[in-house]
């Protein structure tokens, strides 16, 4: 993988799987931006913080998405692309950059996976997350054809 180093998948925080795949199509349920099991940041982008921070919340986020996805693909030989990215943003009233923030995860899957990166997205603002999370990231993904 293009000299991305990916972390230990986080646990979920609740009551649900970390990935669910059905008829060679995988869900990745919400991440958050946890580092060594750590919340990184907390509060609202334009708010409690800067867009610098919002933007490395989200890259934390996505490393976390893609290290799920290897732990169920065989380290990405069975995954055959992402599909869809919905990026949820937790945003201070009057901010508008969500988009910005979330290009960080789109980069970062197609720096990590190439072609196989690639994927349509949703972006949302939302004035709270659970834990108090900037970031949450869904992803839908295909396994490769046999």
């Amino acid at each position: 993988m293009a000299g991305v180093s990916l972390p230990e998948p986080p646990a979920p925080v609740g009551a649900y799987a970390p990935v669910v795949i059905r008829r060679g199509i995988g869900f990745v349920s919400g991440h958050f931006p946890f580092r060594d099991n750590v919340l990184a940041f907390r509060g609202r982008v334009g708010a409690e913080l800067c867009v610098r921070n919002g933007e490395e919340a989200c890259r934390i986020t996505a490393l976390n998405v893609l290290a799920h996805i290897a732990a169920v693909t065989r380290q990405f030989a069975d995954l055959g692309g992402l599909l869809r990215l919905d990026g949820y943003v937790a945003s201070a009233e009057g901010f508008y950059a969500q988009a910005a923030i979330l290009d960080h995860a789109s980069h970062l899957f197609v720096e990590a996976l190439g072609t196989k990166g690639e994927h349509a997205r949703t972006a949302f603002a939302v004035p709270r997350l659970p834990l108090d999370a900037p970031i949450e990231l869904s992803v839908t993904f295909a396994l490769a054809a046999n």
